[in-house]
């Protein structure tokens, strides 16, 4: 259902203001059971995996150009029409991806679910930078991990910026929040999962080491950028893994530290 918007300060678009303002989204996304994406394919992404839409936001010319994914969409959905500077007025920045889609959250399920039937997991302790969080999912996505549990301090998976990085995989990989942290280790060891922690370590197995004789149920653990994984986390897990480096570099990325787990132990 196109209709035209003429007004940055129209209240059906309310959703969409001050996008960047982190505060405010951070407030409103969970609460209102809403998130943004960004672009034709993670929107089209998103419908793929059943995720509803409230409503799109996008400029006259994409409308032609996106006609397929609007064609999509149930009739009853609102799709806004607003010049570029309307949907700048809104949204505070130029919106160049062609539509912004405010999205219904999917229900999480308990991370026991999201693990069930799963062979290769990966955990993600307290990884704060959205960037990072979406640089993982592609990976794991792409990478073939059958599941991503984060923890109860990592950051939103379903933040606008983790969406984009990720090129909506956010969808596409099964994932769970797991907590109580990190005592909810125990309950992953106990149903039969070896948990591996990827730390800088000199007590460490290198990683081309463990990836020659892997568990049957793996769960890759990485820790937040800066300081890494918990003394705790360290503790409970079954195995430290380090990437071996070269030239004086401690460690790589926690994004890039993932990818290369990922493709090591596929």
């Amino acid at each position: 259902m196109l209709i035209t918007v003429t007004d940055p300060l129209d209240p059906r678009l309310e959703m969409y203001a001050k996008l960047t303002d982190k505060a405010l989204r951070r407030r409103m996304e969970p609460e209102r059971g809403l998130f943004m994406a960004e672009s034709a394919e993670v929107i089209g992404r998103a419908l793929d995996h059943g995720i509803e839409p409230y409503s799109l936001l996008m400029s006259p010319k994409w409308v032609s150009i996106l006609s397929p994914l609007l064609a999509r969409l149930d009739p009853s959905v609102p799709v806004y029409v607003g010049a570029e500077e309307v949907l700048r007025g809104v949204t505070g920045f130029h919106v160049h991806r062609g539509a912004i889609g405010a999205m219904r959250r999917p229900e999480l399920p308990a991370w026991q679910e999201a693990v069930a039937g799963a062979r290769r997991v990966c955990v993600i302790e307290d990884v704060v930078d959205h960037t990072n969080l979406g640089a993982i999912f592609r990976s794991a996505a792409g990478l073939a991990v059958d599941a991503v549990l984060v923890t109860p301090r990592c950051a939103d998976p379903l933040y606008r910026r983790s969406v984009r990085v990720s090129m909506g995989t956010v969808f596409q990989v099964p994932w769970a929040r797991i907590g109580p942290w990190p005592a909810a280790l125990d309950e992953l060891k106990a149903a039969g999962w070896h948990v591996a922690a990827f730390a800088p370590a000199a007590t460490a197995a290198p990683l081309d080491h463990f990836a020659a004789s892997l568990p049957s149920k793996l769960a890759l653990l990485v820790g937040t950028e800066g300081d890494g994984l918990t003394a705790h986390a360290l503790e409970l897990a079954d195995s430290v893994v380090s990437i071996p480096m070269a030239a004086g570099v401690d460690s790589l990325n926690v994004a890039a530290a993932s990818a290369v787990a990922f493709w090591a132990t596929r």
